[in-house]
């Protein structure tokens, strides 16, 4: 029996892309993926990750990564779940091997109906198991998550050669706030490879704008100090 898993990486980050990784795996290496250490990324360290990358893809089937970049993001029409089923799906349907059960890391808060979606657009067969935390349980969906995981690193460490320290990408990260202000204030605007439909930017906007302001109107005060007004 073919066993696929699919997850994704870099859903929250407000630069770099979203990743997803589609796999497929025979039932009888799943016991292998185990014995490799192959469990949920976010538990592995990112050195421990990238050694397990081609040791997994030795034992797979089939497996599809797709990188879905900012503009693509922002330019979707539906929520970002789903924009998120659609290039689940799209994923799922480049497969050569078609799997005969699917485990899926569902982002909706009803994992059924997230997998009804998926299973509704599939251009397969397949039985459909999506449950939160899916990474967690299921090897075939933990295999997926360090394929993303890694496939993000490797972009994200590529944009670093070309902008400089940009941290991890999320927003809650100082230096990828410090990076996108200092690139606000050179340039005007916000880098390509940020997600311009994130709160995090338009409150990095407001904060740099207030703060010009701020700077003008001391300009303006001490001209007018100067010229004795």
């Amino acid at each position: 029996m073919k066993l696929a898993g699919i997850d994704e990486a870099g859903r929250g980050p407000v630069l770099g892309p979203m990743v997803i990784a589609a796999v497929v795996v025979d039932e009888r290496n799943v016991p292998k993926l185990e014995e490799l250490g192959v469990k949920d990324s976010k538990k592995l360290t990112p050195k421990r990750r990238e050694r397990l990358f081609d040791e997994i893809v030795q034992l797979l089937d089939d497996y599809v990564i797709l990188e879905l970049w900012p503009e693509e993001i922002d330019s979707r029409e539906g929520t970002l779940n789903e924009f998120e089923v659609e290039n689940f799906v799209k994923a799922l349907n480049s497969l050569k091997v078609k799997p005969d059960v699917v485990y899926i890391d569902a982002a909706d808060v009803k994992e059924a109906r997230f997998g009804e979606e998926i299973k509704a657009k599939l251009d397969f067969e397949a039985e459909i198991i999506a449950e939160h935390k899916a990474d967690d349980k299921f090897v075939p969906v933990s295999a997926a998550s360090i394929l993303a995981k890694v496939a993000r690193d490797r972009t994200i460490e590529k944009l670093k050669e070309q902008y400089g320290e940009i941290g991890s990408g999320y927003p809650s990260d100082p230096r990828t706030r410090a990076f996108l202000e200092e690139y606000y204030r050179e340039h005007g605007e916000f880098p390509p490879i940020v997600r311009r439909t994130w709160k995090t930017l338009r409150k990095i906007e407001d904060k740099l704008r207030a703060e010009l302001e701020m700077t003008k109107k001391r300009g303006q005060l001490s001209l007018e100090h100067f010229l004795g007004k």
